[in-house]
């Protein structure tokens, strides 16, 4: 028996690779397929099972392409209803893998198909689940997002999960392994740990939602206390989750099409396509194609294109690093954005070396931050998460996260002045290019974020003015 967890830091997100005696199953298996394929022929193992553990809200599983290429059945358990063929188990129905066996425990609660699967040996011992968004490392699968299709509320739903956790998983032994679906930065919890693999028995002494003397009213409360709104995207992903997709390979075809600098802004105006510039953020700031929207590969970024984007039918054109084109119609593939039109030819140099217009960001260091800035006097914007301004921010900052820019942007006053920072200057940048493609240019950007606000001497507090939180 082999189980290997697949994680791709870009989406906080857990696939798992199962191979017992020359069969094979995959779980939660990404947009992408071909990897799979090709580890499949290398191992020289049948893939028998594609396993959905539901349908997924923050991207677009590989499971209708991969089934298509393998003829791999998928499984759903119980109350799904996909629009494509797949088989829909009953609860405590067993599937065979080689010497091994996976079991359904269905585990309703963040949404109703939602599923556990439960990994017994060639001995028949319980020896891990995978429990896609039921239950993560140091928190739960979030209850509000299956409202409408469960025509429940998320307390109806907090409750179910309350007694999916503890009637199915709890229950089990303490060395039971626990493979999530997502670790840290998925907008599918709110409190889960950067560690991606536990046990039962350390889930019972350290994830707040399995504490042994809670209450089922109080696993609700806490469950859906301070929850965020979800991202636009992910009721258009859970849909063709749902209703299958077109194929990845198509979707790269045509986001791979080269597009000249000569017929670039023509191609813009017929279409209405977004320009996202994926370069990191000190590029960016130093030169990029008026009302290009900057977010850069090397982070979270198909997270924050889902977030801030929204619209999966935006129509988008890319500028990207020499090279990395590829990777980045992949990535916005995996969260649904499949309407690429292309990617500029020759990068950004080549829009420089066409004397076309040219845009920056006004951009400075925090040691120039320091020597600037007036603090009671000049206003700072923070667009770090709630609980990183919490920890620790600069005095008299006002807390405005990046999540929420779509609504508090209208807040700003065009003629006054602000200084903006976030962690370490890839959120900021973000923040920079909506604001600049939005018409606004009274606002200056720290290089380095918080982390090099943090060595300089302004002060530093954990204090929360009510006056600086969002309203």
């Amino acid at each position: 028996m082999q189980i290997e967890q697949i994680y791709t830091g870009c989406l906080a997100q857990g696939a798992y690779y199962i191979t017992s005696n020359g069969e094979a199953a995959i779980i939660d298996p990404l947009r992408e397929t071909q990897p799979y394929i090709d580890r499949l022929e290398r191992d020289n193992v049948k893939l028998k099972y594609v396993f959905e553990t539901h349908f997924h809200a923050d991207f677009v599983s590989g499971h209708v392409d991969l089934s298509k290429k393998t003829g791999a059945p998928i499984i759903y358990g119980p109350n799904a209803n996909p629009d494509f063929k797949a088989i829909i188990a009953t609860d405590s129905q067993e599937f065979k893998l080689g010497d091994i066996t996976l079991k359904v425990l269905h585990t309703p609660g963040h949404t109703m198909e939602s599923t556990t699967y439960l990994l017994l040996d060639k001995n028949g011992k319980e020896y891990a689940i995978f429990s896609g968004d039921t239950l993560f490392i140091g928190d739960v699968g979030r209850p509000d997002l299956a409202q409408k299709t469960a025509s429940m509320t998320q307390e109806q739903l907090a409750g179910l999960l309350f007694h999916s956790l503890r009637d199915k998983i709890m229950t089990l032994p303490d060395d039971v392994i626990v493979y999530p679906a997502h670790g840290a930065g998925s907008a599918c919890g709110k409190n889960m740990s950067k560690e991606t693999v536990s046990t039962i028995g350390n889930q019972k002494e350290t994830n707040y939602a399995l504490r042994a003397n809670m209450t089922e009213a109080e696993f609700i409360k806490e469950v859906t206390e301070g929850l965020l709104p979800p991202p636009a995207y992910f009721k258009m992903n859970v849909a063709m989750n749902k209703e299958g997709y077109e194929s990845f390979e198509s979707v790269l075809n045509n986001g791979m099409q080269a597009i000249k600098v000569s017929d670039f802004e023509a191609i813009i105006k017929d279409t209405g396509a977004l320009i996202l510039d994926s370069r990191d953020s000190q590029a960016f700031a130093e030169g990029h194609i008026p009302q290009s929207i900057n977010i850069g590969i090397d982070g979270p970024f198909a997270l924050w294109v889902g977030q801030l984007i929204g619209d999966v039918k935006q129509p988008i054109v890319l500028i990207t690093n020499k090279g990395q084109e590829e990777e980045t119609v992949t990535r916005l593939s995996r969260v649904g954005f499949d309407h690429l039109l292309g990617f500029l030819e020759g990068g950004f140099e080549a829009w420089r070396q066409s004397e076309k217009e040219i845009d920056t960001v006004n951009r400075i260091t925090a040691a120039t931050f320091e020597k600037e800035v007036k603090i009671g006097d000049s206003k700072v914007l923070d667009i770090r998460k709630e609980n990183e301004y919490q920890a620790e921010h600069l005095e008299d900052a006002y807390l405005k996260p990046l999540a929420n820019i779509n609504d508090w942007i209208e807040t700003i006053d065009p003629k006054e002045h602000f200084y903006m920072h976030c962690g370490g200057g890839y959120r900021s940048m973000i923040a920079a290019s909506i604001l600049q493609a939005r018409g606004f240019r009274n606002f200056t950007e720290i290089a380095g974020g918080f982390a090099a606000i943090a060595k300089t001497n302004l002060p530093k507090t954990d204090f929360i003015c009510p006056s600086k939180m969002p309203k």
